[in-house]
């Protein structure tokens, strides 16, 4: 990679200067914190794209495909012989930056780093409070976005910048600050059973007039919170069109909107928008039933390859090999984690449960790419633990390592130093367990605000 060396400059020189914002307490206007973040992205996008050296491999084996077969008229998971197992979304844009005759050394990027820009004031948002502008600084000039969004070009800002959004929407105004799961409708249910028993309990809150049915009552701001509900759930619907993975921002998004309606809108919205880029196949590219069933078969059908990172690293040596034996545990291990996450954080605010959500996921997963990592930087970043600029600077150094210096060498020395860096991601595992948001368990934990207290019905409306 001809321009390591300068990108490692400003990456270091980044974090140097969102450790001296953070210490002097700086909180530019949110117009100098887009500004900066907009100049260090373009300079690493462009000397990324001019680098004769070296190209991320699945950049161009199998993105550029994607993007090529829309722009000829082809199914982006079929053409690219599996190389994109997603929804077409992002193909479609790549295949309308390359028709406006864009290389494509810069047009796959120019996806990214645009919606890493567009995370710069969702940040802001997400933060909220008097620092809202300083953790948008610090977004701004965040280590792993950059290499992530300018130099791997990887799809995770786009994801991220859907999700992020879908938060803020379902947030709404008021204080950035909110409850979880409130204890009151848990109380009355147990106060309940305790009295009636459980099958009179239980009809007592499914009959007319009963907890369910207020539930499910129009309120006076019915339509404003419906309209809520369906804008959040359109923006996490494509997240998902852009990965998967999104589907662990969901439960705190769904916390964040004010009722049961609002969230079963939400949820409509969030599996419509799929489906529709999936209905739209052969509208753009003229895909038939049978190519659609082909290419969902191909999207869910991911290989158990470990051996980049994590505890599965340990027992491949920090070599790439399909290890079932690992993959099928430690997928299950990762859903009970999740599990707990959200029990644990139920009563949190939901953005402090989703940040332990996907920071727990890094701990146990069995099989990582460094561009996962970014995952919870925009929560993180918005929202920091004690611990998390050692994490923030860990997994950056990490991944820089990874993208900036073992690119430098030929095949059989990169796999050597593969090993050696797969290997190494195990200490990063307790870093990133020190960054969870331990001490925020309940909404008052933190001292960041005080929550609104929401009126008593609402509260009910809320836990259900």
């Amino acid at each position: 990679m001809e321009y390591a060396v300068l990108t490692g400059i400003v990456l270091v020189a980044g974090v140097l200067l969102a450790l001296v914002a953070q210490w002097r307490d700086w909180r530019p206007t949110l117009l100098v914190a887009i500004l900066v973040g907009v100049a260090v992205r373009a300079l690493i996008w462009y000397t990324s794209a001019i680098d004769t050296q070296w190209q991320p491999v699945d950049y161009m084996e199998s993105f550029r495909p994607a993007g090529e077969a829309v722009l000829h008229g082809k199914d982006p998971v079929l053409a690219s012989e599996g190389g994109w197992h997603f929804l077409p979304t992002i193909p479609y844009m790549y295949g309308f930056l390359l028709w406006l005759g864009i290389p494509w050394e810069f047009a796959g990027r120019l996806v990214t780093v645009l919606a890493d820009i567009a995370l710069i004031p969702l940040v802001a948002k997400l933060a909220g409070g008097r620092k809202a502008n300083l953790r948008a600084l610090q977004y701004a000039l965040n280590p792993l976005a950059l290499l992530v969004a300018a130099v791997h070009g990887q799809v995770e800002p786009v994801a991220l910048a859907f999700g992020v959004a879908a938060f803020v929407v379902a947030r709404g105004p008021g204080s950035p600050y909110r409850a979880g799961i409130t204890t009151e409708v848990g109380v009355r249910l147990r106060r309940g059973v305790a009295a009636y028993g459980w099958r009179t309990a239980l009809a007592r809150v499914i009959r007319p007039g009963g907890l369910l049915h207020r539930a499910l009552t129009p309120t006076g701001d019915d339509r404003r919170d419906l309209r809520r509900g369906m804008l959040a759930g359109a923006l996490m619907g494509l997240a998902l069109c852009a990965k998967s993975w999104p589907i662990w921002l969901i439960p705190g998004m769904l916390l964040l909107l004010p009722n049961l309606r609002s969230r079963i809108v939400s949820l409509f919205f969030i599996g419509l928008v799929p489906v529709l880029f999936l209905a739209s196949l052969p509208l753009v590219v003229g895909s038939s039933f049978a190519q659609i069933l082909e290419a969902m078969s191909v999207m869910g059908d991911i290989r158990p390859i470990v051996g980049d990172y994590g505890w599965a690293a340990q027992f491949t040596g920090g070599n790439w090999d399909l290890r079932p034996d690992l993959v099928v545990p430690g997928t299950y291990l990762i859903y009970a984690t999740m599990l707990f996450c959200v029990f644990w954080w139920r009563r949190a605010d939901p953005i402090d449960m989703t940040t332990a959500m996907l920071i727990a996921f890094m701990v146990v997963t069995p099989r990582l790419g460094a561009q996962y990592l970014m995952w919870f930087m925009p929560f993180l970043v918005a929202r920091p633990t004690r611990f998390a600029w050692p994490a923030i600077i860990g997994v950056s150094v990490w991944a820089g390592y990874g993208y900036l210096y073992m690119t430098q060498f030929d095949t059989n020395t990169w796999w050597a130093l593969h090993s050696e860096w797969a290997l190494a991601s195990i200490v990063l595992l307790p870093i990133l367990v020190m960054a969870m948001p331990w001490g925020r368990r309940h909404p008052t934990a933190p001292k960041l605000a005080t929550p609104v207290p929401a009126p008593a019905e609402q509260r009910v409306k809320s836990a259900v």
